[in-house]
């Protein structure tokens, strides 16, 4: 299991969760890399397989390699600050993403293909900048939230805007559901779940305070977090809350990824939640003791940094032979992590 972070700093950190026997209870948060990978705050991560990108206000996008804990190039097609990233990976491959999507300030979205990374398309989608992005599991379907107060929706079949329409308040946040079936859009303390065929208003899950980070569980739940400082699971068909760790930590939170089992292969619902504040603290949580008066952590890490932004994989690091980039075709040899 892998995570990586960005900070206002300019810093990219990576880190791999590592347990001993097999136990849960026994979880590390060990080190892979950080260093200033940009010349201006990151604005976005995101992780699949062995792959991390990031991107930031210097309008470019890094990649890097997992495996091996390097940098290994990068992407100057960005016309903006890049805002969200997502990298699309086929169920059939698992372990390496098939696409990069990439939203920036300026209200485009760019398409790449992963292998090698190659700009593929440029649409423009919103008047002003885009907030966040989602791309359905098939793949064929994007959504956008914008400062337009604007959603969008792309054809990444035809790489074209299929869809836009006024919601009347600035959302910050749009993710889909891992079944695809739902989507959820984060609009001040509010997050709102919606039906994907049809955009049919489910449930509203109200917050007190602005919520600044969520992801969605293969269980019905969806994990939020922001300014109240808590990590709360809520009932997405209730739109209650199922349970919180209240104070998970002492800033806001800025990032929530969900994990599954260790060996990443077991079909039971998750239990491991990953949260990153804005006082640089990465804590890892066991969520089946929420209901306890003061859960602790199973592992944490203090980056003593401004974290922005956080993302992870459950999938086990692969060597993947690297076809090439914008300006770097270090290739490896492809074998299992040791």
């Amino acid at each position: 299991m892998s995570l990586v972070a960005g900070s206002y700093e300019r810093f990219i950190w990576g880190f791999k969760l590592k347990t001993l026997k097999h136990s849960t209870e026994t979880l590390t948060l060990s080190p892979l890399f950080s260093f200033p990978s940009h010349l201006s705050p990151i604005k976005s991560v995101a992780v699949a397989g062995s792959v991390a990108v990031s991107g930031g206000s210097d309008d470019t996008i890094k990649i890097y390699d997992l495996s091996t804990s390097s940098e290994i190039g990068s992407l100057n097609d960005p016309t903006s600050t890049v805002t969200s990233l997502v990298l699309y990976t086929p169920p059939s491959l698992h372990s390496f993403p098939r696409n990069l999507f990439s939203a920036y300030d300026d209200g485009h979205v760019s398409f790449y293909d992963a292998d090698p990374f190659v700009h593929l398309k440029t649409v423009k989608v919103h008047k002003k900048g885009v907030n966040d992005m989602s791309v359905h599991p098939s793949g064929k379907l994007g959504l956008t939230v914008g400062r337009d107060e604007c959603l969008g929706m792309i054809n990444l079949v035809r790489g074209r805007r299929s869809f836009f329409c006024k919601l009347g308040k600035e959302a910050e946040i749009v993710e889909f559901g891992c079944g695809g079936d739902k989507f959820f859009m984060g609009t001040g303390e509010t997050v709102s779940v919606h039906e994907a065929e049809d955009a049919k208003l489910v449930s509203e899950l109200k917050g007190e305070k602005r919520v600044l980070c969520l992801a969605p569980a293969t269980n019905g739940l969806v994990y939020t977090g922001g300014e109240d400082r808590n990590l709360t699971a809520w009932d997405t068909i209730s739109g209650k809350v199922a349970y919180c760790i209240e104070d998970a930590h002492s800033a806001r939170l800025k990032g929530i990824v969900v994990l599954s089992k260790i060996d990443g292969t077991s079909d039971e619902e998750p239990f491991l939640v990953a949260s990153a504040s804005s006082d640089g603290i990465i804590r890892v949580w066991d969520v089946r003791m929420a209901k306890k008066d003061k859960p602790t952590p199973l592992a944490e890490a203090n980056t003593k940094s401004r974290l922005t932004c956080l993302a992870g994989s459950s999938i086990k690091s692969m060597k993947k032979r690297f076809s090439g980039s914008s300006d770097s075709n270090k290739e490896q040899d492809e074998a299992p992590e040791q």
